[in-house]
């Protein structure tokens, strides 16, 4: 059945998905459609400012979590934060802070401490909030050799790896500039998309942070070789590219890989053999087109989303036939558009949350509206005039 599966799912997938650029009334599709919600979130206190922000994730209260880069924030932005100071504005947010689902903000914490037990990244990268409430925070500077956990208050749990360590795709304890952590709360498992030096998926114990499995492209025991940069139309590379972005395991236990330079989702079983893949937008240069994964909440989880910080999109992929449906967003500053859409998150009532890094530094909500007749590409999801 497995086997089937690959064989379909790859005559599909290497169709050569596009970017879909138009929304002509005769190409309608039933598919997910969003609001962009301009007032989300509200207004930070303290004249506070965020950088580059790089994790979004939803917990069981349907709290909406955030994290971003103080240290990208320009020293003309921070004004009220020279001594002396410039300015009554502005001064930097916390790293982590966490929103109702109105947008008030309710706890924020993060950065590097005095005394305290743990090495903060020099780039923290990726957020994950499991079902016992621990914050976990990856990182992708090129010393940045491991991954923390935290209380939602900020309390220091662990640390696996450490800072500046030396690694490899097959080390057995450090990471090599983790990008995103995923946990499988019924197994205590972790999946490490690992990562911006390292080309793997490593699977570890939640408790102990003891490897238990670790894979490569296709499955394959991975290698660290350079690949060069893309070229399109080139031949599928054997080891991931990079940065492996995301891991992300469904409710049927298939594991969402994103290699995101290599525009392509590959799928795996938990134990890492292969399934399929699904290349997406196969022009895309430079960052890639594979960002960051979502699923819908319904059961079967019929949707994945797929964020694309190159093409500014999300992707509305129907993920048993992995089949692209629609997209909607557009790159700008503007509400509902984007300038590196980073990373994506999904609440129980199927309400999709961004952030962006680089220019665009920001978290934006997204109302779900139901499944509606839509145009390939919707456009920028502005509210509908009542």
């Amino acid at each position: 059945m497995l086997k089937k599966l690959s064989l379909a799912i790859f005559a599909t997938a290497f169709v050569g998905l596009t970017v879909p650029t138009s929304g002509a009334q005769s190409d309608l599709v039933m598919a997910p459609k969003f609001e962009v919600d301009p007032n989300f979130p509200l207004e930070l206190p303290k004249h506070w400012v965020t950088g580059m922000s790089v994790g979004v994730a939803v917990d069981e209260q349907d709290h909406v979590w955030m994290v971003h880069r103080p240290p990208t924030i320009s020293t003309n932005e921070r004004g009220a934060d020279q001594d002396p100071p410039t300015g009554e504005c502005c001064t930097s947010a916390p790293p982590v802070m966490e929103f109702d689902q109105t947008g008030k903000l309710l706890r924020h914490w993060g950065g590097q401490v005095a005394g305290a037990p743990y090495e903060w990244p020099l780039s923290n990268h990726g957020l994950w909030i499991d079902k016992k409430g621990i914050v976990w925070i990856g990182a992708n500077h090129n010393s940045d050799s491991h991954i923390l956990k935290f209380t939602k208050d900020g309390k220091f749990i662990a640390q696996f790896g450490k800072a500046g360590a030396p690694t490899n795709s097959n080390d057995p304890v450090n990471f090599g500039s983790p990008a995103k952590i995923m946990v499988d709360d019924t197994r205590n498992e972790a999946y490490i998309a690992d990562g911006y030096r390292n080309k793997r998926v490593v699977v570890i114990d939640t408790e102990t942070g003891a490897r238990k499995r670790t894979w490569g492209a296709y499955g394959n025991v991975p290698d660290d070789a350079s690949l060069g940069r893309y070229v399109p139309g080139e031949k599928p590379t054997q080891q991931f590219r990079g940065p492996v972005h995301c891991a992300m395991l469904s409710a049927d236990d298939l594991v969402y890989v994103c290699d995101r330079q290599s525009n392509r989702v590959q799928v795996f079983t938990r134990e890492g053999k292969f399934v399929s893949e699904m290349i997406i937008a196969p022009k895309t240069g430079g960052d890639g087109s594979i960002w960051d994964i979502a699923f819908s909440k319904d059961p079967a989880q019929k949707w994945m989303f797929i964020a694309d910080g190159k093409n500014e999109r999300v992707y509305i992929v129907d993920r048993k036939k992995m089949e692209m449906v629609s997209s909607f967003g557009d790159g700008g500053r503007q509400p509902g558009q984007w300038f590196g859409a980073h990373s994506i998150a999904i609440d129980s009532k199927g309400n999709l949350y961004t952030v962006e890094t680089y220019e665009g530094r920001r978290l934006q909500k997204f109302v779900y509206k139901g499944e509606q007749m839509v145009p390939r590409w919707q456009g920028v999801p502005w509210p509908v005039k009542k």
